[in-house]
């Protein structure tokens, strides 16, 4: 049975993925600073659901506290590392961008030195599509350039990309990487777009459509997300003998290290998207139309070969099947 210690399980992403563990048998510890960025009501419900399992544990600390951090790792001894915590959003890097520093740079060193001391088997750690920042060529892959971030977020992102690096190379500490691609889903984040879109509409309040809906995004549900993960765990990378790397594989020259695309591989249109949300409400919205955010990109579309090619899978949720369950989530728990 796995020991796997997974930070930020009070959030959107790390409850599905603790839940998905949990279910397949693993032990999880895990660790959340349950920042009030969003509705901390929400973050305290998905750690109280996951507590209701065995083989769950949590500590409540924030990353930055090296000293809590490395006592809790210690004690859990896991084999393996899932690093899923940071500040996120975009737009609010535009707004507090020291959050971004402390949480996304420092946090991550904190665990990159754990994981380093106690030498596990693999750590695993999130990056995003943000990273790609001003690339035009799509769809996009992890053997491309990525140095034109456009947000603070997406350059913390990068930093913590080029950082893992540099430690799967010293100390030989297989490490992978998974840029995600636009997740949504139920118990997702209210500051998401889903989340914000779905909330007004019911309430008759208008929602802000930017670029005037001529954006892309490769939507990719939460459930197709975590498996990728958990598929990952297994996928080890290894330092190549020779420095040749298979074509179309991003697995370092010199570092049992990889980074890996997961996405849905289909961009779709933001106005399809609004669209099949009003179908499954059975309400239209009122459409503020707006230009363009400060460091938003207008598409995002992921090329998941290498994900099928290192695990067997492929994310293909369709967006209004995602939306639906979605919704059916959101009606229950808020009961409207």
């Amino acid at each position: 049975m796995k020991r796997v210690f997974i930070t930020g399980t009070a959030g959107f992403i790390g409850f599905h993925l603790a839940r998905i563990l949990l279910n397949a048998g693993f032990r999880v510890h895990g660790y959340d600073g349950m920042t009030d960025y969003y509705d901390v009501t929400l973050k305290q419900r998905r750690h109280a659901m996951l507590l209701q399992t065995p083989g769950f544990s949590a500590t409540e600390a924030m990353l930055e506290d090296q000293a809590r951090l490395d006592a809790e790792i210690d004690a859990f001894a896991p084999e393996v590392i899932i690093h899923l915590a940071a500040q996120a959003g975009v737009r609010y890097s535009l707004e507090n961008p020291r959050a971004y520093i402390d949480a996304n740079i420092i946090g991550t060193f904190n665990v990159m030195e754990a994981a380093r001391r106690l030498q596990v088997a693999h750590l695993l750690m999130a990056s995003t599509s943000s990273v790609y920042g001003a690339n035009t060529e799509m769809p996009f892959s992890e053997v491309d350039k990525a140095d034109t971030q456009l947000t603070i977020y997406a350059a913390t992102k990068k930093a913590n990309e080029s950082m893992a690096h540099s430690y799967a190379h010293l100390w030989d500490l297989p490490t992978t990487l998974f840029r995600f691609f636009t997740v949504y889903g139920p118990w997702g984040r209210p500051d998401l777009a889903l989340y914000k879109f779905v909330d007004a509409i019911l309430e008759d309040r208008p929602i802000d459509v930017y670029n005037h809906g001529d954006m892309y995004r490769d939507f990719t549900y939460v459930d197709d997300l975590v498996r990728g993960i958990q598929l990952l765990i297994d996928a080890v990378p290894v330092r190549p003998e020779d420095g040749v790397v298979p074509e179309g594989d991003s697995l370092s020259p010199v570092a049992p290290y990889r980074v890996v695309n997961i996405g849905n591989s289909d961009k779709v249109r933001l106005l399809d998207f609004v669209d099949a949300i009003e179908a499954c409400l059975g309400r239209k919205a009122i459409r503020n139309y707006m230009e363009m955010q400060p460091g938003d990109v207008p598409a995002t579309w992921a090329d998941a070969g290498l994900l099928q090619r290192l695990t067997g899978f492929r994310p293909q949720t369709d967006f209004r099947d995602g939306i639906g369950h979605f919704v059916d989530w959101y009606r229950d728990y808020y009961g409207k």
